[in-house]
């Protein structure tokens, strides 16, 4: 921000463009976008978020943008909620637009929220919103299945934060044999367990394995999670395999990114079911202790283009 500038030069601003919005009839067209270039540009060296944030909601505005009499701002929403009543000064809202920050805003050029992340794209400011809730630089959120766990960040960030807050372990690798031994197996029911992280191609994907129910039959899912971009993650494939006595079961998919909560891709099954019964048979027969098996492999799709 500019020296001398802060909240008092912004509501400085904010009465000129209602002064304008107003729509003073002595002034002519030509008159009236000098005047609006002129705010454009001290607006320029003012708090873009103060300027356009909404003093109700404190979110930024989009166009339409109201006013009430008085020339109080607020945002579509906070008006439709307000039932025709200014939230600041209490008078009748009518139908105001503040046309002259709407024009402001329309000639705007702003950078993604997430330029730090890597995005270099410079945005009209009606297409920023949208851009950023899309953008492929936005953090994601951390994997770690069934922690509630609030951290976000790029990919390098998550890995740190599973290695040294959650534990989890880290394989180097395309191929793997995992063992899960669960003892009193018969009590366990939609419990939820990240195996391991591994490290392929260059890339990390994230074997996730968890019991719930399928309608009444208590199952087991393994899955593979993609830590990158959906049309990335398309580019792979994997395959599980769990089996004993002579069985055994398979699956080949293709892993899904980590946009995608694990909740989400088991409930629609995108992965290797076991039911609880089979495991058991693959396990020994005893129906107590759950000792499974899980072979993988992850391999890179060549394209024939």
């Amino acid at each position: 921000m500019a020296p001398g500038g802060g909240v008092s030069s912004c509501k400085e601003l904010v009465e000129s463009w209602q002064k304008i919005s107003r729509f003073d009839t002595t002034k002519t067209h030509d008159e009236l976008e000098k005047s609006i270039t002129c705010i454009g540009e001290k607006f320029q060296k003012c708090s873009i978020h103060e300027l356009l944030e909404c003093p109700i909601c404190k979110r930024s505005m989009y166009p339409p943008f109201y006013q009430c009499p008085n020339g109080h701002t607020l945002c579509t929403n906070c008006k439709i909620e307000a039932q025709n009543c200014c939230p600041t000064c209490q008078v009748e809202l009518g139908n105001i637009r503040c046309l002259a920050l709407e024009k402001v805003a329309e000639s705007l050029e702003l950078p993604c929220r997430h330029q730090n992340l890597g995005c270099h794209k410079i945005l009209p400011y009606h297409r920023k919103l949208k851009h950023e809730r899309h953008c492929k630089f936005r953090p994601y959120h951390c994997p770690y299945a069934g922690s509630e766990c609030s951290i976000k960040g790029d990919i390098p960030t998550l890995m740190l934060h599973l290695k040294e807050d959650h534990k989890v372990d880290m394989h180097t690798g395309c191929t793997f044999n995992h063992r899960y031994v669960k003892s009193n197996a018969q009590q366990v029911d939609n419990a939820i367990w990240m195996l391991t992280v591994f490290d392929c191609f260059g890339r990390q994907f994230v074997l996730h394995f968890e019991a719930f129910s399928l309608g009444m039959t208590p199952v087991y899912i393994a899955f593979l999670r993609f830590m990158g971009e959906d049309n990335e993650a398309k580019m792979f494939n994997y395959s599980l395999e769990v089996g004993g006595f002579g069985r055994k079961l398979t699956w080949q998919g293709v892993p899904r990114s980590i946009r995608d909560s694990h909740r989400k891709i088991r409930d629609c099954q995108d992965g290797l079911i076991i039911p609880r019964t089979l495991a058991f048979f693959f396990s020994g027969g005893n129906g107590e202790e759950l000792t499974l098996k899980v072979i993988g492999r992850i391999w890179k799709e060549h394209s024939t283009s």
